[in-house]
């Protein structure tokens, strides 16, 4: 099957069923994206599919089959994206393990919404998990990037 990766056509022909999520880690190399829970619930690896984020780890294969995939490396190639500028300005990361999900996460709400409301904010962050509890720092680094967005 083929899959755009970060702009780059790819060919996987291994398991259907396998998870995205290694696919990205083990067979390209693209640590960013972080294993958590492996069932979908904590977010660290939230990648886009066509966009709109997703969970890596509960993602197949088969279901992104043509599809187009973006991790945190092809977000922007020199960390310049408008969340990513906010991360840093904000200093949000503590420990940092689950920033890239955190982080694609944002970056989705914003390509659907450029100008979100605090509330939409907070109820799209809500299911990224951040065990050092930096959620303040988080959203207001989300909500500066919505204004360079």
């Amino acid at each position: 099957m083929q899959v755009k990766v970060n702009k780059q056509d790819r060919k996987y022909e291994g398991d259907p069923q396998m998870p995205l999520m290694w696919y990205l880690r083990d067979e390209l190399g693209l640590t960013g994206t972080k294993f958590g829970c492996g069932v979908g619930l904590c977010g660290a690896c939230t990648v886009h599919v066509n966009g709109k984020a997703v969970r890596s780890c509960a993602t197949s294969m088969k279901d992104v089959a043509g599809q187009a995939v973006t991790t945190i490396e092809g977000l922007s190639p020199d960390g310049n994206h408008p969340i990513q500028k906010a991360w840093r300005a904000e200093n949000v990361p503590q420990c940092g393990y689950c920033q890239p999900g955190q982080i694609m996460q944002g970056a989705a709400l914003l390509i659907e919404n450029k100008k979100p409301s605090d509330e939409e904010i907070k109820s799209t962050m809500a299911g990224n998990i951040c065990r050092c509890g930096c959620y303040q720092r988080i959203f207001a680094a989300v909500k500066a990037a919505s204004k360079e967005a």
